[in-house]
């Protein structure tokens, strides 16, 4: 294979991954848990990787959006998925105009721009993909590049991040343990009560009275994780349905739509949670 010239790779690179970069200009709206603010800085200045753990739904990205912003640095996201492959990661060379040219994967644009580079879910990853992030993982901070030929060394701005639920771990999607001991790990769960009133309102507009409703029911759902369904209603769900409501969606409507029915298909625990719906509106 003729490898093209510098120029065109170049070219070709600023022009098909640009937009993958965000620089966040505007803050995002972000209320910390805990310490997890402080614990990110602290790793970002020691180049160490991150790993966020928590269910879905509880600010992760929202995290790492607002980091991104307060870094100033771009954020590349990857959403894992089973068909993700390791060139889909770092790049490949493609056929554009009769001429083969290299086309970086966002894990080497986020590299080379000295980016954040999010990985969000990766345990949907398949695992001989997740291998190619070892090396940038740990003190030798590399990305090999064996098809292109190159090595690209991280620079000190770079970060690699991911995410995951453990709450949908299984022996077929687990984590490595010699992928997971590279990444400092931040846990992550939905807020207490007072602080999700808060994200909720100032999210929606909602007034406080029907924040405090969908509260009770969110903590209702999450009583039935195990015993019914997955998971519980998560604080973006809530958010979903208050912005519902404050456009004049009746409140069992909204409930049933943004809540019940993203929880669940099964008829019985559909008519629970809506039950549960009608008990508080």
């Amino acid at each position: 294979m003729t490898k093209p010239s510098t120029n065109k790779v170049s070219t070709l690179r600023e022009r098909a991954l640009q937009p993958e970069a965000r620089l966040i200009e505007k803050e995002p709206y972000y209320e910390p848990l805990g310490s997890e603010i402080a614990l990110f800085e602290a790793a970002y200045a020691s180049q160490i990787p991150a790993l966020l753990k928590g269910p879905t739904g509880c600010g992760k990205s929202r995290f790492m959006e607002y980091m991104a912003w307060r870094l100033k640095r771009p954020l590349i996201t990857v959403s894992c998925h089973d068909d993700l492959t390791a060139a889909d990661l770092v790049g490949r060379y493609l056929i554009t105009n009769n001429e083969t040219v290299w086309v970086d994967g966002p894990l080497a644009h986020a590299v080379r721009c000295g980016g954040i580079c999010y990985l969000d879910e990766i345990v949907e990853a398949r695992k001989d993909t997740t291998v190619v992030i070892h090396p940038l993982a740990d003190d030798r901070r590399i990305l090999p590049m064996e098809r292109h030929g190159e090595l690209l060394h991280a620079p000190p701005e770079f970060v690699l991040v991911m995410s995951y639920n453990p709450g949908y771990q299984s022996v077929l999607k687990e984590l490595k343990q010699s992928t997971r001991q590279r990444f400092i790990a931040i846990e992550f769960n939905y807020p207490q009560a007072a602080l999700e009133k808060k994200i909720i309102v100032t999210e929606t507009g909602l007034d406080a009275d029907s924040a405090d409703k969908l509260i009770r029911l969110a903590e209702m759902t999450r009583n039935l994780k195990g015993n019914g369904l997955d998971e519980g209603a998560s604080t973006r769900l809530l958010v979903h349905a208050g912005k519902l409501i404050v456009r004049g969606i009746a409140p069992r409507t909204a409930c049933n739509g943004a809540i019940a029915e993203a929880l669940t298909d099964d008829s019985e625990m559909l008519r629970a949670v809506n039950e549960l719906a009608t008990s508080l509106f």
